[in-house]
């Protein structure tokens, strides 16, 4: 598992994506758990998490804006630039949403903010040569 700290969420890059789980040491969290993980055939063209965009567990179960966040890429899934950057642009706009409390009034900044996060993480992707094949 790759850890990059960006300003507002934790970037999280790995191959599996029941690394996400062990990363954080939990069976279960936001309604997957790894056993299904571990069961599903993850491949380039299926897996049991593409993209994942939530916050980081806590025991409580309890969240609050404001609460840590993390943005996980399956880098399984990234084999063409057209497919890893809308996988990111999807989850980037997750985090955008969240970001800006899912005011909608904020429908340009929300959409401005995911596409310049997009562009810096594949540039951060390519930089770890991670992407299995380049158009």
């Amino acid at each position: 598992m790759i850890v990059i700290i960006r300003a507002s969420y934790m970037l999280l890059l790995s191959y599996s994506p029941c690394d996400v789980f062990t990363y954080f040491g939990v069976e279960e969290m936001h309604g997957l758990n790894i056993q299904d993980c571990r069961e599903h055939k993850n491949t380039a063209e299926s897996a049991y998490i593409a993209g994942w965009s939530n916050f980081v567990p806590k025991e409580s179960g309890n969240y609050q804006d404001g609460d840590p966040r993390f943005v996980f890429i399956n880098l399984s899934r990234c084999t063409s630039t057209v497919k890893t950057i809308g996988l990111m642009m999807h989850e980037m706009m997750h985090a955008s949403l969240a970001l800006h409390n899912y005011n909608i009034d904020l429908e340009e900044d929300i959409i401005t903010w995911a596409e310049d996060e997009t562009y810096e993480v594949y540039e951060l992707i390519k930089k770890f040569k991670y992407l299995n094949s380049q158009e």
